[in-house]
């Protein structure tokens, strides 16, 4: 079964049973289970073996991923329990009178934060949550506020981690600049572009529809009364400055960490750094710092007790446990599906590596193709490596075609993400809102798919015409279209 078909099998069984049951935990245990199975043709015991031989060898790959969400979670108690957060939603009810301004508020603050998607997810949510809980905003909504404000965002932003991902994926020996064909796909990623003109629109007339108009109707008070249950003890007089100070400290470490850890202090330029960066142990130096720089702020002033400090640990870690938990189990399922196992990499390959497609279908091709990967494996750094090498490969003569099938890689992938429970970037977007994780997947859904469709229109055009601008156009009109029919539904009730 390794390389074929039925190694797609695994994921769809944990998506589909997460979608049907609502459990979320159960549903990539079973799934991560089959896969083990299926590899080792049903014998239990080798099966059991493997899954935690894969699962200690993803937690440690990706041990700086957890220890930043346990940082970060100390972080968002300490600066709760001091009374920061509370200080700052009074503060934020005198600038941000109204439910739309909130929701234009962290929209900036997602579009600000754009070098790292796991950063944004979680930083966006601990700052903006007080101010949308007190205009009644769901944190479903939340949720889909800051997803749709971190990947499509750092998928276009030339400095960033996604950067660096794309600019790697390129085949050896192929001669193009990784950051020049970045920057070349930014007008052709049509799906990111039409997410944020989408989100605005939301904002602005509130026309939810589908499984998000369902959930606004019937969870706004039961949600905010069920969170408050597990809220962190107030105990400090902490001022709006108690806030901001270790947020912007906690944002210029991390990058300045990505650009150490990246070389620039050692004579690489800007963009080399954060291209060779790593990102993630930089969150950790970042994150860790901003905790000893929030001692020094607090404990001196009074704002909070030593022993309270101290407290905040424990809840910051139980805080991110669930977080910790699905992406433990996430990772542990692209593991069983990776090059080593089931191998659904190579399937695609096989699939598609001597394809040779007319050059009319490829974009629309690569876009759907990237979109159930990503939907599948739950990540777009692997898409990104599986695909962007076979179109480079293919397309290396046409600079245009090959922007426009990049362009339509990094648009699926991001989609790809955005519908799927197993995804990391979906995964912490929920843990930000403090929103469960099933609910943020089946409200966003409807969403990513109506801006996907207005995306493929647009990859049939340039296929078509051959110009990629021309396919961005016609994608926008799609989706003014589908603005007019949403207004108009919402307009006769």
């Amino acid at each position: 079964m390794t390389g074929t078909f039925w190694a797609i099998l695994p994921p769809v069984i944990a998506i589909v049973l997460a979608l049907i049951t609502k459990e979320v935990y159960l549903s990539l245990m079973i799934g991560i289970a089959s896969g083990a199975l299926m590899y080792h043709g049903f014998h239990p015991i080798k099966a059991m073996d493997t899954i935690f031989t894969i699962m200690s060898g993803k937690i440690g790959d990706n041990c700086d991923i957890l220890i930043f969400l346990v940082l970060l979670g100390i972080l968002v108690a300490l600066i709760t329990k001091s009374g920061a957060s509370r200080a700052y939603g009074k503060w934020a009810s005198r600038a941000i009178r109204t439910k739309r301004q909130a929701l234009f508020a962290t929209v900036c603050l997602g579009v600000v934060i754009f070098v790292d998607d796991y950063f944004n997810c979680l930083t966006v949510g601990t700052v903006m949550r007080p101010v949308t809980d007190k205009y009644k905003i769901t944190r479903a909504k939340l949720a889909y506020v800051i997803d749709a404000t971190a990947a499509p965002v750092c998928i276009i932003a030339p400095i960033s981690s996604w950067a660096a991902a794309v600019g790697s994926s390129l085949p050896e020996g192929c001669n193009i600049d990784g950051f020049s064909l970045f920057i070349k796909a930014i007008p052709f990623n049509y799906y990111a572009l039409l997410t944020l003109a989408f989100l605005i629109f939301m904002i602005i007339t509130n026309a939810d529809y589908s499984k998000m108009k369902q959930y606004e109707m019937t969870h706004e008070t039961e949600e905010l009364a069920v969170n408050k249950e597990d809220e962190v003890q107030i105990v400090g007089q902490g001022k709006v400055i108690d806030l901001i100070l270790p947020i912007a400290f906690l944002i210029l470490s991390c990058i300045t960490f990505m650009l150490y850890t990246g070389g620039f202090f050692k004579g690489a330029s800007v963009v080399d750094a954060f291209a060779n960066c790593s990102s993630a142990r930089s969150l950790v130096l970042g994150s860790f710092l901003t905790l000893i720089f929030t001692f020094i702020l607090y404990i001196p002033r009074k704002i909070i007790a030593f022993v309270d400090y101290c407290g905040s640990f424990v809840q910051g870690f139980k805080a991110m446990t669930s977080a910790i938990m699905i992406l433990c189990l996430a990772w542990s399922l692209s593991g069983i599906c990776s090059e080593q196992y089931l191998n659904i990499q190579g399937f695609v390959k096989t699939a598609i590596g001597g394809s040779t497609m007319a050059v009319v279908v490829m974009p629309l091709a690569f876009f759907l193709i990237a979109l159930g990967l990503a939907f599948a494996t739950g990540t777009s750094w692997g898409t990104f490596g599986i695909l962007i090498p076979i179109s480079v490969t293919i397309l290396g003569g046409n600079m245009m075609m090959m922007s426009v099938c990049v362009g339509s890689i990094l648009a699926g992938a991001v989609c790809g993400d955005h519908i799927s429970p197993i995804s990391d970037t979906t995964i912490l977007s929920s843990a930000g809102a403090q929103c469960k994780h099933i609910d943020h997947v089946s409200t966003q859904m409807p969403y990513a798919f109506t801006v996907a469709g207005c995306a493929a229109a647009g990859y049939v055009t340039a296929g078509i015409t051959l110009n990629g601008f021309i396919g961005l156009a016609v994608s926008a009109v799609f989706l003014a279209l589908v603005m007019g029919v949403i207004l108009f539904k919402k307009d006769r009730g």
